[in-house]
């Protein structure tokens, strides 16, 4: 396995740099366990499930994390990505490298922080004036949406992003990137899914910045992923048992879905509850135990996520579902279009 093997061409300009509206007219790739591909909508969804199947969609709430200030007269403009409390955060920042402990850098009057230490791995931890409610509302006036750097924006960032990169289900605040296949949804969507009997669960996965972090290590099995904080409920891990024993699929509603269900799992299958950290590396080899279908936007080439839905699907096959993806001008990325994959058996 080599990380070549992950590598496809795409044109720039099928990279989206906003959602479609209504966001159910994106279009869906429908990649069965066995068959011919098939051009679909994200409106078809209900028809392409089961009665009984369950769409697992992850409840994270994007943080406006991208802050841009002052270091004296240079600009800095710094991305935050883990909260370790009492005001401190791990960043990463443009130009760490000119940073050093003791910089004060201002993001807005009376909205500062210090830079306490520099970090091998490149990101810096900052320490804040502030914590708790006052910083978060500091965060909410200040700050933008952290889009992936494909995504081009102002340094005060675009306030359409603010309803654009955030899916309808979002509730627990921590993420510093979007579960892009849930913004595919809307309350029209879910009430169709519901009229054809397709019920919908939730868990929490705060996405971190490992998603957007390139593989560098020519053997993929070598990377390390950054560690993602997660929380599966009871209730949901009981909404997963009951489809099941029905004989209902489980629906990953993203590729964060997927990664905590398939941490939360036991050997068996059986989902449990849950509640840590996950660094759940996907690679093809991998035995799924949870998820029998994937719902997921189309990756970057050499990622994380790319291997994942490799691992899912087959990779002979991964390879020509983007192929026919890239010739049918499909939109790729955060803003893009979808896929839908059923687990061979």
């Amino acid at each position: 396995m080599r990380l070549a093997d992950f590598d496809f061409p795409l044109p720039r300009e099928l990279i989206a740099d906003r959602p479609v509206e209504p966001r159910e007219t994106a279009r869906l790739l429908q990649i069965p366990a066995s068959g011919d591909l098939a051009d679909r909508h994200i409106a078809d969804l209900p028809d392409l499930l089961r009665p009984g199947d369950l769409v697992v969609c992850n409840d994270t709430k994007v943080i406006p994390a991208r802050l841009a200030g002052k270091r004296g007269a240079a600009t800095v403009e710094v991305t935050l990505h883990h909260d370790e409390g009492g005001g401190a955060w791990r960043a990463f920042a443009k130009g760490a490298r000119r940073l050093h402990p003791g910089d004060r850098l201002e993001f807005a009057e009376n909205f500062a922080a210090r830079v306490v230490e520099k970090h091998a791995q490149g990101d810096v931890t900052l320490r804040f004036e502030m914590e708790g409610p006052a910083f978060r509302a500091a965060l909410a006036r200040h700050g933008a949406m952290p889009l992936p750097p494909y995504i081009k924006r102002p340094s005060g960032g675009d306030p359409r992003d603010r309803a654009d990169y955030q899916t309808m289900f979002a509730r627990a605040e921590g993420a510093v990137a979007a579960p892009t296949a849930g913004l595919h949804f809307t309350p029209r969507l879910v009430a169709s899914l519901a009229a054809r009997g397709i019920g919908i669960a939730s868990l929490t996965l705060h996405v971190g910045p490992g998603t957007f972090l390139p593989v560098k290590t020519d053997d993929p099995r070598a990377h390390t992923m950054h560690a993602e904080w997660g929380e599966l409920s009871a209730e949901t891990a009981a909404q997963i048992a009951a489809a099941k024993r029905a004989g209902g699929r489980v629906v990953a509603l993203g590729t964060t879905s997927l990664r905590l269900l398939e941490s939360a799992a036991a050997e068996t299958g059986e989902v449990r509850p849950f509640s840590d950290e996950t660094r759940l590396f996907v690679l093809p080899g991998y035995r799924f135990r949870a998820i029998d279908v994937l719902l997921t936007n189309f990756h970057l080439p050499r990622s994380t996520l790319l291997m994942l839905v490799a691992a899912l699907a087959g990779l002979d096959r991964i390879k020509a579902a983007y192929a026919h993806a890239v010739e049918r001008r499909y939109r790729f990325f955060s803003y893009g279009d979808a896929c839908l994959i059923e687990r061979p058996d």
